[in-house]
Formats: C-alpha cells, structure tokens, sequence
C-alpha cells in the first residue's frame, strides 16, 4: 500500500518533514546526516527510497559537482495533499486557522526558525507584518498554543517597518501567507 510506503520510519518522517514544510529548501547527504544524526548509510537509503517514488529529485550542485542536492518534487500529484498532512502535523494548519485568518488586516507572515528548515521544534516563531490589535494577537495565541502544543512566539511589524533586512538576518525563513 502507498501510505504504508510513505510514512515508514522515523527518519522518513523526518526528511518529509523537512522536504515539505519549505518546498524551496534543498538538502544534501552529509547536511542531514548532521542534522538528523544518524549514519550517512541510513540516510542515503531513505532518500533512495523517496527518489524512487518520485517524492523527491536529485540535483547536482553547480559549485560542486561531487555534491546532490535533493529537493521535494512539487509536481508530484499528491504534493499538496501530503503537504497539509505535515503542515498538520506540526501544528502549523491550526495556527494559520487559529490566528492568522482571524487578525485581519495582514500584508505577510513567515514562518522563521526551527520549524522553517525542517526540523520539528517546541517552538514556532514567526514575523507579521501588518495592522495588529497586539492584545488581539495574544488572546488567540494563548487558545492556539495548547492546540498545536508548541510555545509561538511573534515579531510584529507595521508595513512601513518592515524591511527586508529582517528577513536577512532571521536565516531561513517561509512565507505564510501574502
């Protein structure tokens, strides 16, 4: 069966994880062999797998030919179904239901941090730019966060504060919603 294929082995779920929650990230063997810290040999066997289900392509580096890159295959016709699969996995599905639909008046909200490289964390932090009624914001943090069972925390700028230098400096991040 497909879903028994897909959703194998913690470090399955790991790598989709990673792969989907940014579908603009690439990652390569020995970065996530760090990251996920477990053997080169486990990794390369997991992404051999996902490659072979076309969940994901390999890319070679142009810098450095020796290297592949591996980037979730967003043509795949279930991308967006298993997308929301993990986006609900990690909570983040409820926070944009729970608080972002309900402020209103947003220019953007990213996604920064553990989260927005892939990596499961206890914390979601994020940058919203726009018109906010701050006490507004923290009610519906306060109901969201035992939903999502992560501590979110927040940077809010007004659009005339909101430079692209933040961004910058935060690392990786993932628009949220525009």
């Amino acid at each position: 069966m497909v879903l028994d294929n897909i959703f194998s082995g913690k470090i399955r779920i790991a790598l989709l994880t990673k792969l989907l929650l940014n579908p603009a990230s690439k990652v390569y063997l020995r970065g996530l062999e760090r990251d996920l810290g477990v053997s080169s040999n486990t990794v390369r066997t997991e992404l051999n797998k996902l490659q072979d289900m076309h969940w994901i392509e390999a890319q070679e580096d142009s810098e450095n030919t020796k290297v592949k890159n591996y980037v979730v295959n967003q043509g795949h016709p279930m991308f967006l179904t298993l997308r929301g699969i993990i986006m609900q996995f990690v909570g983040l599905d409820q926070i944009v239901d729970q608080i972002i639909k309900k402020l209103g008046n947003l220019d953007q909200v990213y996604l920064t941090g553990d989260l927005a490289e892939g990596k499961n964390s206890p914390f979601v932090d994020l940058i919203i730019v726009g018109e906010v009624d701050k006490l507004y914001l923290y009610q519906l943090i306060e109901k969201a966060e035992p939903l999502v069972q992560k501590k979110i925390r927040v940077g809010v700028y007004k659009g005339e504060e909101f430079k692209a230098n933040i961004l910058e400096s935060v690392g990786v991040f993932m628009k949220l919603w525009s």
